[in-house]
């Protein structure tokens, strides 16, 4: 079987990790397939939301460490390069793919795997599922955009803590801190999933990656910037059919039918 499973039902790519022997950690194989879909998934019209989930017990491990070995001498620059290219330019491609990204967390997400939970738009999770800031136990830095990622999402002091000391964090206590949106019962993760996305998948997809751009850049811009991108964004939305749409509607006093253009 592919280590990640993919498929498209009405508007909608589902991403299945799917090395559930390995608790789905990821390979640098699986992980360039997911980049090569986001980036696909972004420059299909017919795809207008993206699920990520995985198999087994297990959403993401993180990045699979077997087979590497006790660290031998290293070029200055090769880790800072694999990371460039390697987890870095992962959690990049699903903060940066056009189309509304879901996290369906099935079960434990640590290292690599919770942050790549995290750059996901929405995050769902199963009650079992769990949160592993993994990296202090293995004498490593955070990776994969955490130190990015964390802070953004619930504060310095609350990242720190869980960075720091590398507890499991349930799911219930993630969704109380505000990495995750919503915990389900284990059978429902699913549906839920999907019902989010084909809720997405039928909305005004330019809007929302317009939408998605002006968020994700926030915190890294001063108030004239993100004005004058607000702007530029409402400039470029009010050309699509799916704007026009939306006020003919309004005034048409009816629901809005948006086909994602």
């Amino acid at each position: 079987m592919p280590a990640v499973l993919h498929a498209t039902a009405g508007h909608v790519l589902s991403l299945t990790l799917n090395r559930p022997e390995a608790l789905n950690a990821l390979t640098p194989d699986q992980r360039d397939e997911i980049v090569r879909l986001l980036s696909e998934a972004s420059a299909t019209p017919a795809i207008r939301a993206v699920v990520i989930t995985g198999t087994g017990r297990g959403f993401c491990a993180g990045a699979d460490l077997r087979g590497t070995g006790t660290p031998g001498e290293r070029l200055a620059g090769d880790v800072a390069r694999t990371l460039r290219t390697g987890a870095q330019r992962l959690i990049a491609a699903v903060l940066d793919c056009e189309k509304p990204v879901i996290a369906a967390v099935n079960g434990t997400a640590a290292g690599l795997g919770a942050h790549l939970a995290f750059a996901c738009d929405l995050v769902l999770a199963a009650e079992s599922a769990r949160f592993i800031e993994v990296f202090v136990r293995r004498g490593l830095v955070p990776d994969g955009g955490g130190a990015y990622l964390l802070p953004r999402l619930i504060g310095l002091q609350r990242a720190k803590e869980l960075m720091f000391f590398g507890d499991a964090l349930s799911a219930p206590d993630a969704e109380r801190l505000g990495l995750v949106n919503r915990v389900v019962r284990d059978e429902e993760l699913e549906k839920t999933a999907h019902a989010w996305a084909e809720r997405l998948a039928s909305g005004p997809t330019r809007a929302l990656a317009l939408t998605k751009q002006l968020v994700n850049a926030s915190f890294d811009t001063d108030r004239a910037a993100a004005f004058a991108a607000e702007a530029a964004a409402q400039e470029i939305n009010m050309t699509t059919a799916d704007a026009r749409e939306g006020v003919r509607s309004f005034v048409e006093r009816r629901g809005a039918e948006f086909e994602g253009r």
